[in-house]
């Protein structure tokens, strides 16, 4: 049996509603809790988030080494340059722009607060051979 059963990737913020409000746009999330200091939001498959109130909050200074990495999410996406623009328009910014190395194309971002995360570009399932 479980210990846990549900997690919820947190994050610090001086403004949680501002943050809320770029990952519901990003997640097609609705919020689901909200209290003076934290907002929750659930996106359509579960995926839970929240973000609290920190006024000292740092944001993490990824790609640089001083402060860096603190955390760091993944998505899925179909097309990488439409959610390019959704995340620009919500107030991301790109923070990394190179070749991708590996077996997935993905770009670096980080929302408002400066949080790091990768859009990955799903990869379209392949047929067996035939024959």
């Amino acid at each position: 049996m479980a210990l846990v059963n549900a997690g919820v990737v947190v994050l610090d913020c001086a403004e949680p509603e501002r943050l809320a409000e770029f990952y519901k746009g990003l997640l097609g999330a609705e919020e689901s809790d909200v209290s003076a200091n934290r907002i929750e939001i659930e996106g359509p498959r579960g995926f839970r988030m929240a973000f609290r109130r920190d006024v000292n909050a740092t944001p993490p200074s990824w790609p640089r080494p001083e402060n860096s990495l603190q955390v760091h999410l993944d998505f899925v996406v179909a097309d990488l340059d439409e959610a390019e623009r959704v995340i620009v328009g919500l107030g991301g910014r790109p923070v990394e722009a190179k070749d991708p190395v590996g077996p997935h194309e993905e770009r670096g971002f980080s929302d408002p607060a400066g949080h790091s995360f990768t859009l990955r570009r799903a990869l379209a399932p392949t047929a067996p051979k035939q024959g």
